[in-house]
């Protein structure tokens, strides 16, 4: 898979030629602005593996986070106000 940066002015220019590439060729573009890579565009499956992975992450966290609790107990929002002092 290719990776390609462009500055956002040439971009700009290029959108269409540059949506077409990721589409089409499964590139992926790094947009950059004064030689900072700020944004890039990718393929749709790409993006999908993203979100797939964090929503993972998310429920592998989310488990995690009931395992403490069911361990070391949890307290009421009465009693985190208290102790946080409001």
């Amino acid at each position: 898979m290719t990776t390609t940066s462009i500055n956002t002015a040439d971009a700009k220019e290029e959108f269409t030629d540059l949506v077409n590439r990721v589409a089409l060729n499964k590139e992926r573009i790094i947009l950059t602005r004064r030689d900072k890579e700020i944004a890039a565009i990718v393929p749709l499956e790409d993006l999908k593996f993203l979100e797939e992975s964090q929503s993972r992450s998310d429920l592998e966290d989310a488990v995690a986070a009931l395992k403490e609790a069911r361990a070391q107990g949890t307290i009421s929002l009465e009693e985190l106000k208290t102790e946080i002092g409001e």
